[in-house]
């Protein structure tokens, strides 16, 4: 603690606020001039998107057959705790076409700016003009080695590696802008070694906020019997989990705009798991 000065412990601090805040704010905003940074974001639809993720956070979606599941994922951390805060931020991204956050200036470039607003055939996200934008600008700023060969932004990259996100960048990506504290185990192609797995995440789900890192193919087929081969590609939000009277585990977790529930045994939940991400809050006071 000694030699963190306040100012610096202040900076750090994770921002907070509350839902009713954020909604008050946003109905306050009767009119929303066209940005001339997004000029196919059209600023009803823009305030409209902002009004219905802080209305209902859990409705956000990455869109069809994209790369973007990190970002959304990600997001779960300001719409829950500090909507009013991200809502500031989306606020002045759409009206300066830059914003800083946490430890972040976040400049997209000119071709993100274009695409954001005519991303299509990408469902759920087709009418959400304000997630392309800051999908689009997360992608277009934050870079790990599964970007390496595809930097520059073309149409149709939010489904390559351009937009890929690797395990530790998803965790710097929620260090950097939210000041979150986080406790990673795992990586991008060797699943974590845990003792006790179920008990770990059921103490870790009651403390904050849990991100597992999974094999998507395995997650959805039909027969939890056995593990596609394969490597970590998909991010969810574990919400809860519950070991059932027959040994069997109770996973409800949240993505592609939805809660689900899922039933797996133990070694099919350890074997799903590429990485796990626990989040917490800093407080000021609280050792640095």
């Amino acid at each position: 603690m000694s030699g963190i000065s306040t100012a610096q412990r202040e900076r750090d601090t994770s921002r907070t606020s509350t839902r009713q805040d954020a909604i008050a704010f946003i109905s306050r905003i009767t009119e929303l001039p066209q940005s001339a940074h997004w000029p196919n974001i059209k600023p009803a639809l823009f305030l409209q998107n902002l009004k219905n993720n802080i209305e209902n956070p859990l409705s956000l979606h990455e869109g069809n057959n994209t790369n973007f599941c990190a970002y959304a994922a990600m997001s779960y951390i300001p719409l829950q705790f500090d909507p009013l805060g991200f809502a500031k931020d989306l606020l002045q991204l759409y009206r300066e076409g830059k914003v800083k956050m946490g430890r972040v200036n976040i400049t997209p470039s000119s071709e993100v700016k274009l695409a954001a607003g005519r991303l299509a055939f990408k469902g759920e996200l087709d009418i959400r003009p304000a997630d392309q934008m800051w999908f689009l600008a997360l992608a277009d700023h934050f870079k790990c080695y599964l970007n390496i060969f595809d930097k520059h932004f073309d149409m149709g990259d939010e489904n390559s590696f351009w937009a890929a996100t690797s395990f530790g960048k998803f965790n710097h990506m929620i260090r950097s802008l939210f000041r979150y504290r986080v406790e990673a185990k795992g990586s991008d192609l060797i699943r974590p070694t845990i003792d006790h797995l179920y008990g770990y995440l059921k103490e870790r789900v009651s403390k904050g906020t849990v991100a597992l890192f999974v094999n998507n193919m395995s997650l959805y087929q039909k027969d939890h019997r056995q593990v596609k081969p394969g490597v970590g590609t998909h991010f969810i939000i574990l919400k809860d989990i519950e070991e059932a009277p027959d040994g069997r585990i109770n996973i409800t977790y949240w993505d592609y705009g939805g809660l689900t529930l899922q039933q797996v045994t133990p070694s099919f939940l350890y074997r799903l798991i590429f990485g796990i991400t626990f989040c917490t809050k800093r407080t000021a006071n609280a050792p640095q």
